[in-house]
């Protein structure tokens, strides 16, 4: 979606650096408990504001991750050229439509091109794009496009199922429904074989998203 006053595309502008404002934050939420008729100061809600204002520098610690930091040189050179796969990652995010949570497993795969990444980078990628308001299509396009740009592997997939409190607890209130999205870069997306490989990696022992 292009911005009319900037004629940016919403989704390409460069994240924001800035820390979290915990007091403002802080007032926020005491006016919002204001505002559904409760009494900010009764004991159960007094330091309410303070506990929120601290939780949110965490729920969206993937604005201010530092990439260098977080790949802290964990590139190697392999001579590999087979599907590498980490699959059942979990995550945790907060929809940007309602700043309620959805949550859910991530399966990514790739084939790499004389480069792999060390094994614990690819829940920490996974991390960095979930802890920040999102929608789950974005994300799943964000990770397989970041891994992509970092090993220039030979193909990338990416599928990540999710279930949205904001469609369990309001509006449709399903319960059980859950959302997948996938993205193929590469071979996964040239190749039928290569996709239904990975495919049939995670339907092996696949158990339903609980919680």
């Amino acid at each position: 979606m292009i911005d009319p006053e900037t004629n940016e595309d919403f989704d390409e502008r460069p994240v924001f650096n800035e820390e979290i404002d915990t007091e403002a934050i802080e007032t926020s939420v005491r006016a919002m408990l204001a505002a559904f008729g409760e009494n900010p100061d009764r004991e159960g809600l007094v330091n309410t504001p303070k506990r929120v204002a601290r939780m949110y520098p965490e729920l969206l610690s993937g604005y201010r991750t530092d990439v260098e930091k977080l790949v802290n040189g964990a590139v190697f050179n392999v001579t590999y050229d087979d599907m590498v796969i980490v699959r059942d990652i979990e995550y945790f995010s907060l929809c940007e439509h309602h700043i309620l949570p959805f949550m859910g497993r991530a399966h990514v795969a790739y084939i790499p091109n004389s480069q792999v990444l060390g094994l614990s980078k690819i829940p920490r990628i996974v991390d960095m794009f979930s802890r920040r308001l999102q929608v789950q299509e974005r994300m799943t396009r964000q990770i397989a496009d970041f891994i992509n740009d970092l090993l220039h592997p030979q193909g990338v997939a990416v599928v990540v199922e999710g279930l949205h409190l904001c469609a369990m607890m309001r509006g449709v209130r399903k319960h059980d429904a859950r959302m997948t999205t996938s993205t193929m870069l590469g071979t996964f997306r040239k190749s039928i074989n290569t996709r239904q490989e990975f495919l049939d990696h995670l339907n092996r022992g696949a158990e339903p998203l609980r919680i």
